[in-house]
């Protein structure tokens, strides 16, 4: 098998960038497993090969270097080859959130100027009906589509320069505040990540196996995936749907994963499963980030499953994305800290006048660092926005400890002022996550005609059928909190409004009761 890989003109040489990892693990090490999802196993030469003969497709097709070409689809295996084939050429793979709307999706196809579109069959009514697009369909092809196997050619790819700074993708940002924007994303931040999470993961073993849940749309799994195919590892994918701990064990003990990233959200519901300390043994390092996690939650972790090394994450898409990372050593005695910043980062505290703060002081983080993103796609404007003063500006608020270890306060945009006073919603949230009556909590600032503000906490409460009442939140963050941080309003909801990676949606929330 290796001979005719070895027969087969590079496609890509010696580059530092994951189309390159896949070529040299075709050689090294070509029956290991790259990809499984769904039982279906693709090894290194096997993925080598149908990336080679995909790429070759979309190249009599008319893809270029440079051009973007989106990608729409569910968890899949053919999402990653999608990413890789489209890089291998020199263009630009744009992956696009399968759970937006049409008209959504249609601004960010749009946006980016993909002329192709790689898309699940059961998505679609999502798919933009723009006859300048070329549909690829996974399944069955609707009229003027083609199929994804249809691309695949026995042609030779052709031979690409790929520099590792040239742009690999454009990942769209969640939106939480407003319109995505287009972050441009080079081989040189993916590498950079790469080699952030094989430090902080420790990823040193020969059998390494991660389990993809996050959605492959998202950084949260691109960041994962880049350094697995760097060291030559086996990546599970999830598939997507509604997240079930059952389903999660099933894959963890089944397939003997060894290293897991969720978001709290999904934490909390694994770790209510009592399966979970006796199915997960193989797990060697859990990682967590892309929202908040409550100290109770950090907690229950710790207690479900003691033997992993816990390993917080922070960052964001625009840093590729990982920009602090907290050690598992340090998990227990800086419990709440995101960390210190990677290697790889500059990182500044500052004020509104870029000043440095003292410690324990709050201020917004700043970096400097290969893994900064190269702009955002289209839009000068928010470019220069976000990088006044040479330094890109993160948004979120923090303080740092004595040691160096960083402290999530809020988001700059979330911060909540009240008679003058500064309060953080995620300081109030992390206060009142520990009330035994409160399932989920989120804070937000509403209009009030004395103090301008007033926080509002938004509940899920534990058990529907006894929802805690304001006069509970009151008595519970007494001597917790100060008077003046208090919730003034409650809401009990079924839901919170969330965005891929997690996050509540607070602008819809501010919408709704702000």
């Amino acid at each position: 098998m290796s001979g005719n890989l070895v027969a087969a003109a590079p496609a890509v040489g010696g580059g530092a960038h994951w189309v390159g990892h896949v070529e040299r693990h075709a050689h090294r090490i070509p029956d290991r497993v790259a990809l499984k999802f769904e039982g279906r196993a693709t090894t290194y030469a096997g993925l080598h090969r149908r990336i080679r003969a995909l790429a070759a497709g979309l190249s009599e097709r008319g893809v270029g270097q440079g051009d973007r070409v989106a990608v729409l689809m569910a968890n899949r295996a053919e999402f990653v080859e999608s990413l890789l084939a489209v890089n291998l050429l020199g263009a630009i793979a744009v992956p696009v959130n399968f759970r937006l709307s049409a008209g959504e999706v249609a601004h960010i196809v749009r946006d980016s100027g993909a002329r192709l579109l790689f898309v699940d069959a059961n998505l679609a009514a999502a798919a933009p009906a723009d006859p300048s697009v070329r549909c690829v369909v996974v399944g069955e092809p609707w009229d003027g589509a083609e199929a994804y196997e249809d691309v695949f050619t026995d042609s030779a790819p052709p031979v690409v320069a790929i520099d590792e700074r040239d742009i690999a993708l454009i990942m769209y940002t969640s939106g939480t505040t407003g319109a995505p924007k287009g972050a441009m994303l080079s081989h040189l931040n993916l590498l950079m990540q790469s080699l952030t999470l094989i430090r902080g993961w420790r990823l040193f073993s020969e059998d390494e196996v991660n389990l993809c849940a996050s959605p492959l749309f998202h950084i949260a799994a691109i960041g994962s995936v880049a350094p697995m195919l760097l060291i030559g590892a086996t990546i599970v994918i999830m598939p997507s749907g509604q997240f079930r701990a059952g389903a999660v064990l099933d894959l963890v003990e089944g397939e003997q994963v060894t290293s897991m990233f969720l978001v709290p959200a999904q934490w909390q519901v694994l770790c209510a499963d009592p399966g979970a300390p006796s199915r997960a043994r193989s797990l060697r390092t859990i990682g967590w980030g892309a929202a908040p996690a409550s100290v109770s939650l950090l907690e229950e972790m710790a207690v479900t499953l003691p033997d992993a090394a816990n390993v917080a994450v922070f960052g964001q898409t625009e840093m590729s994305p990982v920009t602090c990372m907290l050690d598992s050593r340090d998990a227990r005695t800086k419990i709440g800290s995101v960390g210190r910043p990677v290697p790889t980062v500059v990182a500044r505290i500052v004020d509104d006048a870029m000043n440095d703060v003292e410690p324990g002081q709050v201020g917004e983080i700043v970096y400097r660092g290969p893994n900064t993103m190269t702009g955002y796609w289209n839009n000068p404007e928010a470019t220069a926005e976000v990088f006044e003063g040479g330094w890109f500006h993160s948004g979120d608020l923090v303080r740092a400890d004595e040691d160096g270890f960083i402290y999530v306060v809020d988001r700059k945009k979330d911060m909540i002022i009240s008679g003058g006073e500064n309060i953080y919603c995620a300081e109030v949230e992390n206060v009142l996550a520990g009330h035994p009556a409160i399932g989920e909590v989120a804070v937000i600032g509403a209009k009030h005609a004395r103090w301008g503000q007033t926080p509002v906490a938004i509940v899920i409460p534990a058990d529907p059928a006894s929802p805690p009442t304001l006069d509970d939140l009151a008595a519970w963050c007494r001597g917790r909190l100060a008077s003046y941080k208090k919730p003034t309003v409650l809401v009990v909801v079924d839901s919170l409004p969330r965005n891929a990676s997690g996050k509540v949606l607070k602008h819809q929330l501010r919408a709704s009761y702000g």
